[in-house]
């Protein structure tokens, strides 16, 4: 197994109908917030990764609650100062965005050595504290993505 991250990951949006939205502070960098995201392990299915992240992050299982995957991603530079998390000569990552409905605002049960604090916010409000312009697109879509969703049957993701 590599040392190294993969440069293939997900960006999971946690958020209520009401569309509150789940941010969590990094621990190593006070004041960046965010969704939860995190690299694929091996060759793991992206849907995969986004549970895994999801439960290790805040505790939760996306078993209960309705996973989505946009099939939407991005691809961006990543931040110089994580880069020696990548194999060397990598500088750019696929992100994979996914959203995760709860019926209401949950108390996540956080990992201290990842993040230091979380807080549920106004969709608004949270696309505004993100620190990465990916998680504030994102959680800016979810008002039209819930309408399309509506109008569409659909179940959790198997």
């Amino acid at each position: 197994m590599s040392p190294y991250k993969q440069p293939v990951s997900v960006l999971v949006v946690l958020h209520t109908v009401k569309l509150d939205v789940l941010l969590l502070e990094r621990a190593a960098h006070p004041g960046y917030w965010q969704s939860v995201t995190g690299s694929r392990e091996g060759q793991e299915a992206l849907a995969a990764t986004a549970r895994r992240e999801v439960l290790e992050e805040t505790g939760f299982d996306t078993a209960l609650y309705e996973l989505r995957d946009w099939q939407l991603n991005h691809r961006y530079e990543i931040f110089p100062h994580w880069r020696q998390r990548y194999a060397p000569g990598i500088t750019e990552n696929v992100e994979h965005v996914f959203s995760l409905a709860l019926p209401e605002r949950l108390s996540p049960r956080i990992a201290a050595a990842e993040h230091r604090d979380w807080i549920w916010m106004p969709w608004q409000a949270a696309a505004a504290r993100c620190f990465s312009w990916s998680n504030r697109d994102a959680i800016l879509a979810l008002p039209q993505r819930q309408s399309a969703q509506a109008l569409t049957p659909s179940g959790p993701m198997p």
